[in-house]
């Protein structure tokens, strides 16, 4: 076996401390989950554990199946809902520290690699509610991880971890394909081609297959709508300016100033130095899937999952140098680097986690800058069901049985299924994504209450529709999905049969 650090040994030292961060960062995000209310996103996962698949249109299964599990534990708790994300976060600061004494780092790289991996802005955000970005960054951190110990100890029973990690990312998000392929150039272009050449390479490659194969599956007798979805979402990110500047969003967005310094010194640690030649291929990984990313004109945030790994090389590099410094220069630096991070740590939690009262001028700032408007889309869900109901019940009485809310967006349609079973509302029918899969029930409505959508969308479907209520909330939030679509109609007679129509409703968001 190979020398873990090539020129210091590794303990186990530091590793109660280690896990006793990971436990605060939960501890962190449980203490605040219970504000607000359901995402949007969160109301879509619902519907979709409600309704247990091999695959969505949206996402793999794994996400899905995780809301379920927390809904038949907790029921419908906003903070049972949001303890695995608060559970991934503290995972993701654990493996950040791991990986950094992997990489020769002793115990303060170790707490420096799992608070940088905590404070970063999409970590932070993935960890605040339910969505496939909560897991995704732990699968990518697993990976990397577990290629770190291969590199370290030269055991190829690693890529066995390494497979189970990918097939998780499979389960969860497809973008870890793009880390996959750079992990395979990355042992391309360093001598851990070899092995290519290794049996538990190939069994790693086997259980990333296995795990994925229903999802495969399902999208091979569902004509690969996931591609249909890709390219519509895509279109509508480039449309909308959200892929442009992706490298110098790398510096401010994706990662938080702060740990800039140590990803940049985690690349020059990894490329540069004799001490980071065993892991090179790490560093390969993340230059690749960086330049896979810029090709497709993805997201900035698509490739937040691989700079834990990069923050721990520069945490185990970054001891070094500290140690080489005289006893007065390392107390600045250490005193600078404990401030600078407790700063950026408030304020990271400050603008992304719910904890600002809402509509204060706080709570503003964070939702404008921080959260793309994520925290409206935290607000008015329940009041939403109970307009429904209330134009529900002011129907006459034989209309009552034959009506069927149709909902434009999941959100909506989630928002319904969630609150309102209570009022004995029946589950909403979309056209959107999943939803469309699940098909108008039967019988079809006769009479349909619509929310989410335009008056002139509707007139061409319907021959009547009248507006019945107007959306509102005790915020006076505007929620980023309903607005100026926030009055909701009652539609009859319409305009083809419903199978026809439905053929046709089918779309993306």
């Amino acid at each position: 076996m190979r020398d873990s650090t090539q020129s210091r040994p590794v303990y186990a030292e530091g590793t109660v401390g280690l896990w006793l961060t990971g436990l605060a960062f939960t501890a962190i995000y449980v203490a605040f989950s219970g504000r607000y209310g359901f995402h949007r996103d969160e109301l879509l996962s619902y519907s979709n554990a409600m309704h247990l698949d091999w695959c969505y249109v949206v996402y793999a299964p794994l996400t899905a199946w995780l809301a379920r599990a927390e809904l038949v534990v907790f029921g419908t708790s906003l903070v049972g809902y949001r303890l695995l994300p608060a559970v991934s976060v503290g995972l993701v600061s654990v493996l950040a520290g791991l990986m950094a004494r992997a990489m020769g780092g002793g115990k303060r790289a170790m707490l420096v690699a799992a608070v940088a991996a905590g404070i970063a802005g999409p970590t932070c955000f993935g960890g605040s509610f339910l969505s496939y970005m909560s897991f995704d960054i732990l699968w990518w951190v697993l990976v990397a991880w577990a290629t770190a110990r291969l590199l370290q100890t030269d055991d190829a029973r690693w890529w066995i971890v390494i497979g189970a990690g990918i097939g998780l990312g499979l389960l969860t998000k497809y973008t870890i394909l793009f880390f996959v392929a750079g992990l395979l150039v990355g042992m391309l272009l360093t001598p851990n081609r070899r092995y290519f050449r290794s049996g538990w390479f190939w069994c790693g490659v086997g259980v990333a297959l296995v795990m994925a194969l229903p999802v495969i599956v399902w999208q091979f007798q569902h004509h690969f709508v996931a591609l249909a979805w890709m390219k519509s979402i895509h279109a509508r990110d480039v449309a909308g300016g959200m892929t442009d500047h992706f490298i110098s969003s790398q510096f401010w967005n994706t990662t938080s100033p702060v740990t800039v310094p140590i990803w940049c010194a985690g690349l020059w640690f990894l490329f540069a130095t004799p001490g980071g030649k065993p892991f090179r291929m790490l560093g390969w990984m993340y230059v690749i899937t960086l330049i896979l990313f810029v090709v497709a004109r993805g997201r900035d945030y698509y490739i937040a999952p691989a700079y834990p790994m990069l923050m721990a090389a520069g945490a185990a590099w970054g001891e070094r140098w500290v140690d080489s410094k005289s006893p007065y220069a390392q107390r600045r630096i250490k005193r600078a680097l404990r401030i600078s991070f407790t700063v950026s740590a408030l304020a990271v939690f400050a603008l992304t986690l719910p904890i600002a009262p809402i509509q204060s001028a706080w709570w503003r700032l964070a939702d404008a800058t921080a959260n793309h408007q994520s925290f409206s889309m935290q607000i008015g869900w329940p009041e939403l069901a109970a307009t429904v109901a209330h134009v529900r019940d002011s129907l006459p009485s034989e209309e009552r049985s034959s009506v069927g809310v149709l909902a434009a967006d999941e959100g909506q349609a989630g928002a319904v299924n969630l609150y309102g079973r209570p009022y004995g509302l029946g589950e909403a029918i979309s056209g959107m994504n999943s939803n469309w899969l699940r098909g108008y029930g039967n019988p079809p409505p006769q009479t349909v209450i619509a929310v989410g959508f335009k008056k002139e969308e509707l007139d061409k479907i319907f021959a009547s529709c009248e507006v019945a209520a107007q959306l509102s909330n005790p915020y006076g939030v505007v929620n980023l999905t309903l607005r100026d679509r926030d009055q909701v109609y009652v539609c009859r007679n319409i305009r083809e049969p419903w199978p026809e129509f439905w053929k046709n409703f089918q779309y993306y968001g």
